[in-house]
């Protein structure tokens, strides 16, 4: 309910696989280390994070081959006796005693956009503390307008279950490798293929762009924007 389009890549059995290798190259590390910011400790907090920086460097280093890295930190914070914490952002880079202010302000921040207050007078704590080192996302690649085509000529019919109308119903069949760019699918029709089959609902019409891929879209969003 409420999705107006959908869109199924070519091979979309290993598509995850696939993404999972085109994903940037990186590594999460989280460690404990309690600090009150009435206390707060700059030496022992640099010291922390060189140790995770290194030990995150080690893991990438090998897979970026010199591309750059990119550091972002947070830290789990919280008003001190509460039950949970809240990930608030913090600069990569030393600090000093001066920025106990900064850890101060940027936890406010976060924590009035989330509850719409802040609590005066009260301490506030650091639980945990963590650090993402990863390089650049790859490009997005953005495909061509799908040309306005024809109604597609199915390969055949077949039954399956409609949910819909809680009932088996006959769909025409197409085969994906056979359908044109810009060719419309009307559902209720399933597309079919080798690795995996496409159901089209009787409210999404179907079409294949230009890179191969099955643009699913909702039919009152494409009335309106005829």
């Amino acid at each position: 309910l409420g999705i107006n389009s959908v869109i199924v890549p070519t091979g979309a059995g290993v598509g995850s696989a696939v993404g999972f290798l085109a994903a940037p190259v990186g590594y999460e590390i989280v460690r404990s280390r309690y600090m009150t910011l009435d206390e707060f400790d700059p030496k022992a907090l640099n010291a922390l994070f060189a140790t995770m920086r290194s030990e995150a460097q080690d893991v990438v280093g090998p897979a970026t081959r010199g591309r750059a890295l990119h550091e972002h930190r947070t830290a789990d914070m919280r008003y001190r006796g509460q039950g949970h914490e809240i990930a608030v952002s913090i600069p990569a880079r030393a600090y000093d005693s001066a920025d106990r202010e900064l850890f101060h302000r940027e936890f406010e921040k976060a924590y009035a956009a989330l509850f719409g207050r802040t609590i005066p007078n009260l301490g506030v704590e650091i639980l945990s503390w963590t650090l993402r080192l990863a390089d650049d996302p790859p490009p997005v690649v953005k495909a061509p307008a799908t040309p306005k085509g024809g109604k597609a000529k199915a390969a055949g019919e077949r039954k399956l279950f409609d949910p819909a109308q809680a009932r088996m119903v006959s769909v025409p069949v197409y085969w994906r490798p056979d359908l044109a760019v810009g060719e419309i699918v009307q559902g209720p029709a399933m597309i079919a293929e080798d690795e995996t089959s496409t159901f089209v609902s009787a409210a999404f019409e179907a079409t294949i762009n230009p890179i191969g891929y099955i643009v699913l879209q909702r039919r009152a969003r494409r009335a309106e924007a005829a």
